[in-house]
């Protein structure tokens, strides 16, 4: 049993992260198809906004139809303008980025710290306070003159950034910090939950996230303004509600109730799921503790994180494979891995946007593969894991 990582996986094998649906999901959508409430109106998406805002701890979420839209509407909520500079973490996904460019505006990368992973704190103060010029109440990029308005934190593999130091320089300046969380809704920093931080927080409910509508996302923020700026852009910018009638360009980037239906039903599971989740790292990182080349990723003293993907690091040398050689050799055993993203700064799509650093990224990327975390995973599927990362005879396979 074989499969190519991003193929759909065989029955049988150990998925990489899927869906865990086993609480009231089936009520509640039914709910919404006997009532006739399917559509981007509806009291499960009013339910879905209160409740993650409830627990993250903020005033106000605005439900999206996907993690990136909810960057793209932070952004422009947070005052982002055209040929602006956003700092973005280089080790991530490219959404971010991606929403950048939506904006119109520009990223900087900003490289990895090599401890947790995350964008390096120390890279963005010095950048700001180093590389740019405080002018006419801007802070502008002395290389290119552009105003820098904005950072995105991205919170990789459900760890949070450290993001004090961030926000101290952020708020120095007057830049926005907007939290990139579409991978880490329930992780804390200094006891907080990530989302409760920055200015505005963004997450993902996609299909391979701690929770799932199948696809979809949310903005929370404690600025009401900002909150009914997200709003009103997401949903066509419409002015009047009877006359349609628009001053500005806005975005179809509404939830369906019957997502909200689901994003319900698994919220009410979320803190058991996080559970799992660090449960499943515990295993991982007591079965690879004696083993010579495979380093788990880290946890901070300051972070309490809900280990989306368990990511090992590989030392070629001491394991006697690479990460792709073992991610092939998983595959053959039918377990999926992956590794994690292209460094954004070697992205085709990102040719000639500025970066700070980048080597710590591409050490992370080279040596980097996720293994199986989904929810639903029993012991004995774990063990497998286990049993083939600790597989003897490498070097000769």
């Amino acid at each position: 049993m074989s499969f190519e990582p991003g193929a759909a996986v065989a029955e049988g094998s150990i998925p990489l992260c899927v869906p865990e649906l086993r609480g009231s999901e089936w009520r509640y959508v039914k709910e919404c198809l006997d009532t006739g409430w399917v559509s981007s109106v509806g009291p499960f998406v009013e339910q879905l906004e209160t409740t993650v805002a409830g627990f993250v701890g903020v005033a106000h979420g605005v439900a999206m139809s996907t993690g990136t839209a909810a960057l793209h509407i932070a952004l422009l909520a947070a005052g982002v303008k055209r040929d602006d500079e956003v700092l973005v973490s280089d080790l991530t996904f490219i959404a971010p980025a991606n929403a950048v460019r939506y904006a119109n505006a520009w990223p900087v990368l900003i490289d990895a710290e090599p401890a947790h992973w995350q964008m390096d704190a120390g890279r963005v103060i010095d950048f700001l306070e180093n590389q740019c010029t405080w002018t006419g109440g801007k802070l502008l990029n002395t290389l290119t003159g552009r105003r820098v308005s904005a950072i995105v934190a991205v919170h990789i593999l459900g760890h949070p950034v450290d993001l004090d130091p961030v926000l101290e320089v952020a708020n120095k300046y007057g830049i926005a910090v907007v939290e990139d969380a579409t991978e880490s809704l329930g992780s804390e920093y200094r006891g907080r939950k990530v989302g409760n931080l920055g200015n505005i927080g963004c997450f993902s409910f996609n299909g391979n996230k701690i929770i799932t509508t199948g696809g979809g996302g949310m903005i929370v923020t404690n600025d009401p303004e900002w909150a009914a700026r997200a709003k009103y852009l997401s949903t066509q910018a419409k002015d009047d509600p009877v006359e349609y009638a628009h001053k500005e360009i806005g975005f179809n980037y509404r939830l369906s109730n019957v997502q909200a239906a689901m994003g319900c039903a698994q919220m009410e599971l979320l803190p058991e799921f996080v559970e799992i989740k660090r449960r499943i790292n515990a295993a991982y990182s007591h079965a690879f503790g004696d083993l010579p080349g495979v380093t788990m990723m880290a946890e901070a003293s300051w972070a309490r994180s809900i280990c989306w993907l368990n990511t090992v690091l590989i030392d070629e040398a001491e394991y006697g494979e690479d990460s792709r050689s073992l991610m092939k050799r998983l595959s053959r055993r039918g377990i999926q891995a992956r590794p994690l993203w292209q460094p954004l700064h070697r992205s085709e799509a990102l040719r000639g946007v500025q970066r700070v650093g980048g080597e710590v990224a591409d050490d992370i990327n080279r040596r980097a593969l996720s293994l199986p975390s989904s929810v639903g995973m029993t012991s004995e599927q774990i063990q497998k894991v286990i049993n083939a990362v600790r597989e003897p005879g490498r070097v000769s396979r």
